[in-house]
């Protein structure tokens, strides 16, 4: 499903990753873990398209994608920040990948309708996301990401600035639902219990150019 082959990325005179490879396999889930400054969020960066590698290929679904721009790599992404737009209420943020890709209205309602079921959001799909929580401001994020059905969803710390007894609750719907959906995921966190409670794997970015090392 992934394929990353000798990744290396050079910024202002520092590396900031050197020849990272790594493969995930489809319906896997893995997290990168490491230190701040480490080089795991740029490397889910080179995956979507939104840095460019000083050399090394990715291939998504046997795709070359190396120099592929973000909009055509069909990858999912959820930041730290959610990203939603202000303007826009729950569903039609939903909606926007679908709009993008000219679905159909019929299947946009449908799909939409789908993805606030499977989060236990139905009777929000016309509030102002500004009057959403943080709770379910995440969780729209995620189904934003999903709704199209990605080959790969690529997740940068998503529970951070949630309390912890929000955090594990999150984490165990997002877990459920990611794997009801078979999806492909690459998480990014710095909180190793977040990683072995979500993931299938986990892996130290710095072990990438070693071969990926798995954590216990």
């Amino acid at each position: 499903m992934l394929a990353l082959t000798d990744i290396t990325l050079n910024y202002e005179g520092r590396t900031i990753l050197n020849n990272a490879s790594l493969s995930v396999a489809r319906g896997e889930i893995v997290s990168l873990v490491g230190p701040s400054g480490s080089g795991k969020t740029t490397l889910l960066r080179v995956i979507a398209g939104l840095e460019q590698p000083s050399q090394g290929n990715v291939v998504i679904d046997g795709k070359l994608m190396t120099g592929v721009p973000t909009h055509k790599r069909d990858v999912g992404l959820v930041f730290q920040d959610n990203q939603l737009f202000p303007h826009l209420c729950v569903f039609d943020n939903i909606a926007y990948s679908l709009r993008i890709k000219r679905v159909s209205k019929a299947l946009q309602i449908e799909k939409v309708n789908e993805m606030l079921s499977l989060i236990g959001m139905e009777d929000l799909a016309h509030r102002d996301v500004g009057q959403l929580s943080g709770g379910e401001a995440k969780r729209i994020a995620v189904a934003r990401a999903l709704v199209a059905d990605p080959f790969i969803l690529l997740l940068d710390e998503p529970l951070t600035g949630l309390d912890a007894e929000l955090r594990d609750r999150l984490l165990e719907d997002m877990g459920a639902l990611l794997r009801t959906r078979g999806t492909t995921v690459v998480h990014v966190t710095h909180d190793h219990n977040e990683a072995a409670r979500l993931s299938d794997r986990v892996v130290d970015v710095r072990t990438l150019g070693q071969s990926g090392v798995q954590l216990q």
